[in-house]
């Protein structure tokens, strides 16, 4: 299936977003050696992810991204990095904006499945009597 990648900002702010708690590792493409997954507070949508990362990425670096999503299931994708603000009040943390190149939309569509199923569990946890 052909890649389906948004090509602006507004078009990747046209996907649903959801915070939520993600085993996950980020890598530089091409390092072959196995990430080390870990649990991380991950701002998701179809279009790219927002997370707090210690590396000092450049601008336009593509990335190697493993998710483990619910039920153990293991999404790998690459993503490029858009922006890495400094956290000043964290000392060596950055936020990384970056987002998702060459996604095919069988892979789109898992996202927005899992972001919805995301939501649709924690809106029962939050007001379920």
């Amino acid at each position: 299936m052909p890649p389906d990648t948004p090509s602006s900002g507004r078009e990747r702010r046209e996907f649903y977003r959801i915070t939520v708690l993600l085993p996950m590792c980020i890598q530089i493409v091409g390092d072959d050696r196995e990430g080390e997954l870990t649990e991380t507070s991950v701002n998701l949508s179809a279009g790219g992810i927002g997370v707090m990362v210690t590396a000092r990425y450049k601008d336009g670096d593509i990335l190697s991204l493993t998710l483990l999503l619910p039920d153990h299931v293991s999404f790998k994708a690459s993503i490029e990095v858009l922006r890495l603000d400094p956290l000043p009040l964290l000392g060596g943390m950055y936020r990384l904006h970056a987002r998702f190149v060459g996604l095919t939309t069988q892979d789109r569509e898992l996202l927005v499945r899992y972001i919805l199923r995301f939501q649709r569990d924690h809106l029962q946890e939050h007001y379920s009597a």
